[in-house]
């Protein structure tokens, strides 16, 4: 279960940072001041790699939830 744990933590750690990585790309754009269907353009991939690193954030929680489950 320990096993589990460290891999969840991970996983979690890897979400966040994805997170904070969109935050940065977010604020970036808003610096580049583009038009607005650049804007939107742009901020449609950010969005994307938003929900994907908080689906990553997700499954490392329910791994640490389940690890803690099951010690």
């Amino acid at each position: 279960m320990t096993l589990l744990l460290m891999i969840g933590v991970g996983l979690s750690l890897i979400g966040v940072c994805g997170l904070i990585w969109c935050i940065l790309l977010a604020l970036k754009a808003r610096k580049m001041g583009l038009s607005e269907a650049d804007m939107r353009q742009k901020l449609q991939k950010i969005v994307a790699l938003n929900l994907g690193a908080l689906a990553i954030s997700a499954v490392g929680l329910m791994m640490v939830a389940f690890g803690i489950f099951l010690s």
